[in-house]
């Protein structure tokens, strides 16, 4: 075989010419290399076949795959050409990405390395700037995301934010309850931002959405109720029974504040002390906690009242749909007139999302898929010591959940 051959199946390159091998001042090694006439004078960014405008900027070089310890790169020239739709462009070239100044197999690896370990460590590895290793899987992701459509046979989605940097920053994110993946994401937190989404599916793909979750948030709501009205809205039990366990908390510390304000120095002790044997669930006390709700139950009217109230309401997730709405119309009676304000606030709520609350116990469905991305999402962003760009952060998310992530070069 060959030398020229050699270096060619070594670096992986195909549709490309080697030309001549030599090693720079600091013992780089440098691969002259050209496109072969199959891929000479496209278009950078649509690779149509175009008509050379000029010899562009001389030689340019690409950062390839290390060799053992050594750097390689690539180097050819780097004309532009003339395109119809993209106007004067450096031409493309089969070895890297456009815009790029490393090799498509470098980038590959950049981007799995990256799915799999720190920002830092991938940084380190690859001898390259933290800053570039942003910057190379945004290029790897959106080119995946032009290869699948994510958003093809929808039916069932879930829709949530996370926060991803001080300051306010969120991102809505998109999951498809079927496959479990990423669809979707931009940076933002309003209507606005799902209506995107709405905007990116098409109307077409808009009709055939059957379920939504999410929670309660009225800027994810009234988005959905436009976008897709055929759709049916499942509001996610967390949520619901978060807000009954916030209400609760509210009745027992303005029971301990009257205490406290009575002089009653001793229940008020005792009620600190008893917030997590109300949180919890039965079947989860201890002997000592039990012993402590037997004794509120005997000395705090109010909070084994609104201890109740918690729980029948979780009870509802345990029944049918049929069975469970008859029980949560009892519970809204009852909460209704239990004289705790908490509890009355939280019946006016949960009475403006029955519907959703409902259709979530009937098809079973729940932001728990969201809520575990989320916590996905959270581990890279730690891992990567936080993100300064959006765009870098949904296109690693894109790689690592979406699907897209490459294979290693070679495997």
């Amino acid at each position: 075989m060959r030398g020229i051959r050699v270096w060619a199946r070594l670096l992986g390159l195909q549709g490309a010419v080697v030309e001549d091998v030599t090693v720079g001042v600091e013992g780089e090694v440098i691969v002259a290399v050209r496109p072969c006439w199959r891929e000479r004078d496209r278009c950078g960014r649509c690779r149509r076949r175009c008509g050379r405008y000029d010899g562009g900027e001389g030689r340019r070089r690409w950062r390839a795959l290390d060799l053992g310890a050594t750097f390689c790169l690539l180097e050819a020239d780097a004309p532009r050409v003339s395109c119809r739709r993209h106007g004067v462009v450096v031409a493309a070239v089969p070895w890297a990405r456009h815009d790029s100044r490393f090799t498509r197999s470098f980038e590959d690896q950049v981007a799995w390395l990256a799915c799999n370990t720190s920002k830092t460590a991938v940084a380190e590895l690859q001898r390259v700037a933290w800053r570039s290793v942003g910057q190379i899987l945004e290029r790897v992701a959106s080119e995946a995301r032009r290869q699948v459509d994510l958003l093809d046979g929808l039916r069932r989605i879930g829709i949530d934010e996370i926060s991803y940097r001080k300051g306010q920053k969120y991102l809505t994110v998109v999951v498809d309850h079927h496959s479990g993946r990423l669809v979707w994401a931009a940076p933002g937190r309003d209507r606005q931002t799902v209506l995107e989404f709405f905007d990116a599916l098409g109307q077409e793909r808009c009709k055939q959405i059957e379920l939504v979750s999410c929670d309660m948030a009225s800027w994810i709501s009234s988005a959905v109720a436009e976008a897709v009205p055929d759709a049916e809205r499942c509001v996610d039990p967390f949520h619901v029974i978060g807000l009954a366990t916030d209400a609760l908390d509210e009745v027992r510390r303005e029971v301990w504040r009257q205490a406290r304000k009575d002089g009653n120095t001793q229940l008020a002790k005792d009620l600190k002390g008893a917030r997590f044997c109300v949180w919890k669930n039965p079947q989860h006390l201890t002997d000592n906690q039990r012993a402590k709700l037997s004794e509120i139950q005997k000395t705090n009217g109010p909070l084994y009242r609104a201890y109740l109230l918690k729980e029948q309401l979780r009870q509802i997730y345990q029944l049918s749909a049929r069975k469970a709405e008859k029980l949560l119309d009892s519970w809204l009676d009852w909460a209704r007139r239990s004289r705790l304000p908490a509890f009355v606030k939280l019946a006016r709520t949960i009475t403006a999302q029955r519907s959703g609350i409902i259709a979530a116990i009937k098809h079973g469905l729940s932001n728990a898929r969201v809520e575990q991305l989320n916590g996905q999402l959270r581990l890279i962003t730690r891992r990567a010591f936080g993100f300064h760009s959006a765009e870098a952060l949904i296109a690693l998310a894109m790689l690592k959940h979406g699907g897209l992530c490459p294979p290693l070069p070679g495997r």
